[in-house]
């Protein structure tokens, strides 16, 4: 294994004090052009690296910024990532992607060792729920700023990213009932995340604001997964009045429900309404297209980039609090668009 090459190898070589290629290399003005020209020649011929850790520590910013998501193989998160990646990439800043598979005691791991790394700020979609915001309020209080995207924690001295859940719930369930659906069922992943709870309190709402009856039979806790949406639509369809619509906070979810739904030879939207959230890619493209929530993920990538950048800039670093709050879309194709019989 060849030795690396360190500043006193180029010094060595062109005989001058490292101090000078130190100064040189970091483009010091007290170095002439043609001394600086010389050492970064000398230096790139040499193969020398700059040691970006070190480099982080003494001028104490490393332009790198660490992006923390549950899974980086979702398209809304992947969508994020490049969201934030084209906010900040040319404004110099490199971005280094984690993913904590919704293990809580991994995404604290993950997120002590990016401070280690001397990251210039963190942008995190939590595992955590509010309930359990103690575990991480040690590390969050850290000089370094955290931005939440999409799935945050209420504290009061950090900001957060997210779109209006309330509203997309709202929104999904008022677009069933205009469709004169009347037993509408709702899907929910995990409802100790706040963003979950929102979609479910805007179904609650647009129910009782429409006269419509909350019934919890109705409800029903999944994974985000078509397997799990096909048992949850099972069980829905045996119940002695089944429902005749399904606002789902997840596409992978109704996915499954659809399928279960199609093999009983029930007609989408005619004798059966769906509505899911995230705008998955798929969706578009399924027979019967899928009617969902956009959550302009791009957009909240771009935008937690945003609030980062303004939090750099901001006077000794003080710390900004900033809740940005996008607008839920809904995307309205034939899987809810029925042909209401006069």
């Amino acid at each position: 294994m060849s030795k690396k090459t360190t500043i006193y190898d180029i010094a060595k070589e062109l005989q001058i004090t490292a101090a000078t290629v130190s100064r040189a290399l970091n483009n010091n003005p007290r170095i002439s052009k043609n001394t600086r020209e010389l050492v970064l020649e000398t230096a790139s011929r040499m193969n020398y690296k700059q040691n970006r850790l070190a480099l982080a520590l003494k001028s104490g910013k490393s332009n790198n910024v660490g992006v923390v998501v549950p899974y980086i193989n979702r398209s809304f998160f992947s969508s994020v990532i490049r969201g934030i990646e084209d906010e900040l990439y040319p404004k110099g800043y490199h971005v280094i992607i984690s993913q904590t598979h919704e293990d809580k005691e991994r995404e604290l791991k993950i997120i002590q060792n990016l401070l280690n790394a001397q990251v210039d700020g963190i942008l995190i979609s939590t595992s955590y729920s509010n309930d359990e915001k103690d575990k991480l309020e040690t590390v969050l209080k850290k000089t370094t700023p955290f931005i939440f995207f999409d799935r945050k924690l209420n504290f009061p001295d950090i900001s957060s990213v997210t779109i209006d859940d309330f509203q997309g719930g709202f929104d999904a369930t008022k677009h069933l009932i205009d469709q004169g659906c009347t037993r509408i069922a709702h899907f929910y992943v995990n409802n100790n995340l706040e963003l979950y709870q929102n979609r479910l309190d805007g179904y609650k709402s647009a129910l009782l604001e429409n006269g419509l009856e909350f019934k919890p039979e109705y409800v029903i806790s999944l994974k985000s997964d078509m397997e799990a949406g096909l048992k949850a639509a099972e069980r829905l369809m045996k119940l002695p009045l089944p429902p005749d619509a399904i606002f789902s906070s997840t596409d992978k979810g109704l996915l499954g429900a659809i399928k279960y739904l199609q093999s009983l030879s029930i007609n989408i939207p005619d004798d059966f309404c769906v509505v899911g959230f995230s705008n998955d890619p798929f969706t578009q493209f399924m027979e019967p297209s899928i009617s969902s929530v956009d959550q302009s993920p791009v957009e909240m990538g771009r935008m937690a980039a945003k609030v980062f950048l303004e939090q750099m800039a901001s006077e000794h670093a003080v710390k900004i609090h900033k809740e940005v709050i996008l607008p839920a879309n809904l995307i309205i194709r034939k899987s809810s668009s029925k042909i209401l019989k006069k």
